[in-house]
């Protein structure tokens, strides 16, 4: 029977596993904060623009949001 090849650098393998490993947790941490935002802006999009009927570049206006703030919580 014959044994297995082992790699000829085993430090170079386990820190390369190390970094793969790193990269990978970082993108499983940055997933959730990204859909987020992407589904924050889709949101924004299909209620302001198609639901609303207004031009999709006015949706990313700080005027727009202003104004909006200022309908919600204006006094009487």
């Amino acid at each position: 029977m014959n044994a297995s090849p082992r790699p000829s650098d085993p430090d170079r393998r386990s820190s390369s596993r190390g970094i793969g490993r790193v990269i990978w947790t970082i993108v499983k941490v940055m997933i959730i904060p990204v859909l987020c935002v992407m589904a924050l802006i889709l949101g924004m999009v299909v209620g302001y623009a198609i639901l609303g009927g207004r031009p999709v570049s006015e949706v990313f206006e700080w005027n727009t949001w202003k104004h909006m703030y200022d309908l919600v919580y204006s006094d009487g």
